[in-house]
C-alpha cells in the first residue's frame, strides 16, 4: 500500500472514530425504568410513599434512574407480584407483611394481638433485631427487603352495634385478610371469618352479606364503609405494616451508585410514610367521631383472651416470633 493509499484510507477512519467519540461524550447514557408494583389505590399512604420513592430516585439520578409506580393491583394480586419480582418480571414491590409472610414465616410476628397500642409503637419495633432478621430471612427468597411502613392499627366495623364482649362477634360473618394470623384470631372468637376482596366489602355490609369487617381506619374512611355499617369499636388488636422489597435479580442488575439511590430514597420514604399515618390515624379518627358511633373497648385484650391464646399456640414457638415479641415489650 503506498503512502497516498494510507493516507486516504485511515483519514476517513480517524473521522468516523473521533465523531463517535464526541457522539458518546455528548449524549447521556439511556435512562433505566424500575417498576414497582402494589395493590393499594393511588391516595393511600403506601401508594403516596411509593410516589415519594419514586420522586426522590429521579431527582438524585437526575433523572438517568426511574421508578414506574402502578397501584390498585394493576399488575395482579400480591401473589402474581411476588412471582415476578422472583424471577425478575417485576423489579419492586410495597407488600403486606400479611402477604409477606407466606414468603417468610416470622413475619406472623407482626400481627400478635395487643403487641402494640399504636402505629408509634409498632414504628419503634422495627429497628428490633428480630424485626431486622425477619427482613434478612428474604435473601433466601430471592428478595432484597428495605424495610417497614405501616397502615393504622386494626379494629372491628360492625353493622348492628358495638363489640363490647366475645359474644357480640359469636357467629358473626367478619370480613378478614384470607391468612393464616388473621383467620386464626378470628376463628377462636367464635366468628366467621370471611374473605372478601376490599372493593366488595360496601356491597357486602349494605345487603348484609357482611355482619362486620377487621379493618384500619385509613381503608374505613377512603372506602366509604361507614356509610353502610355505624358502629366503630377501638381494639388496636393488631399491627399492620408494609415491607418493602426488591427482586434480587434486579437488585443484582444496578451498579453501586444505582444501589445507593435506591437504598437511600427508599430509607427516606418508609420513614416519611410512618410519620404520615401517624398522622392520618388522629385525622381518620376524628372523621369517624363526626359521622358515626365511636366505641372503645377498654379491655380489648381481656375480651380476647381466648383468640389471643389460640394465636400464641399456634405461632409463638417460633424462635424469631418469639424475640420480636420480648424485644418489642421491652421498648
Amino acid at each position: 500500500m503506498t503512502n497516498t493509499t494510507r493516507h486516504v484510507f485511515y483519514r476517513p477512519l480517524a473521522l468516523a472514530l473521533l465523531c463517535a467519540s464526541l457522539l458518546a461524550a455528548s449524549t447521556p447514557l439511556l435512562a433505566k425504568e424500575l417498576r414497582l408494583g402494589i395493590i393499594t389505590p393511588p391516595q393511600h399512604n403506601w401508594t403516596q410513599t411509593a410516589e415519594r420513592f419514586a420522586e426522590t430516585v429521579a431527582e438524585q439520578s437526575d433523572g438517568e434512574l426511574t421508578v414506574a409506580i402502578f397501584p390498585a393491583g394493576q399488575l395482579g394480586d400480591e401473589s402474581a407480584m411476588f412471582s415476578q419480582m422472583e424471577t425478575g418480571l417485576l423489579d419492586m414491590g410495597l407488600m403486606t407483611a400479611a402477604l409477606t409472610s407466606q414468603r417468610e414465616p416470622s413475619i406472623v410476628g407482626w400481627f400478635t394481638p395487643f403487641l402494640f397500642d399504636s402505629v408509634a409503637e409498632a414504628a419503634q419495633a422495627t429497628e428490633t433485631e428480630a424485626a431486622q432478621q425477619m427482613l434478612t430471612n428474604l435473601e433466601r427468597k430471592g428478595l432484597h427487603a428495605f424495610g417497614y411502613t405501616f397502615a393504622g392499627m386494626r379494629h372491628i366495623l360492625m353493622r348492628d352495634g358495638r363489640v363490647e364482649r366475645l359474644a357480640d362477634v359469636d357467629g358473626k360473618k367478619i370480613r378478614i385478610i384470607p391468612f393464616a394470623a388473621m383467620n386464626t384470631w378470628w376463628r377462636a372468637t367464635g366468628a366467621s371469618p370471611t374473605p372478601v376482596s376490599l372493593p366488595d366489602v360496601y356491597q357486602g355490609l349494605q345487603n348484609k352479606m357482611l355482619d362486620g369487617v377487621d379493618i384500619d381506619l385509613d381503608a374505613l374512611v377512603g372506602s366509604g364503609f361507614y356509610e353502610v355499617a355505624e358502629h366503630l369499636t377501638l381494639t388496636n388488636h393488631m399491627a399492620f405494616p408494609a415491607v418493602s422489597v426488591m427482586s434480587q435479580v434486579s437488585r443484582d442488575a444496578l451498579s453501586e451508585e444505582e444501589r445507593r439511590i435506591i437504598d437511600e430514597a427508599m430509607d427516606e420514604a418508609l420513614a416519611w410514610g410512618i410519620e404520615a399515618q401517624i398522622e392520618a390515624e388522629e385525622q381518620n379518627l376524628a372523621t369517624l367521631e363526626e359521622a358515626i358511633d365511636v366505641f372503645t373497648l377498654e379491655d380489648a385484650e381481656g375480651v380476647f383472651a381466648e383468640a389471643n391464646q389460640a394465636f400464641d399456640e399456634r405461632f409463638g414457638e417460633h424462635p424469631v416470633i418469639q424475640a420480636f415479641q420480648q424485644q418489642s415489650a421491652e421498648l
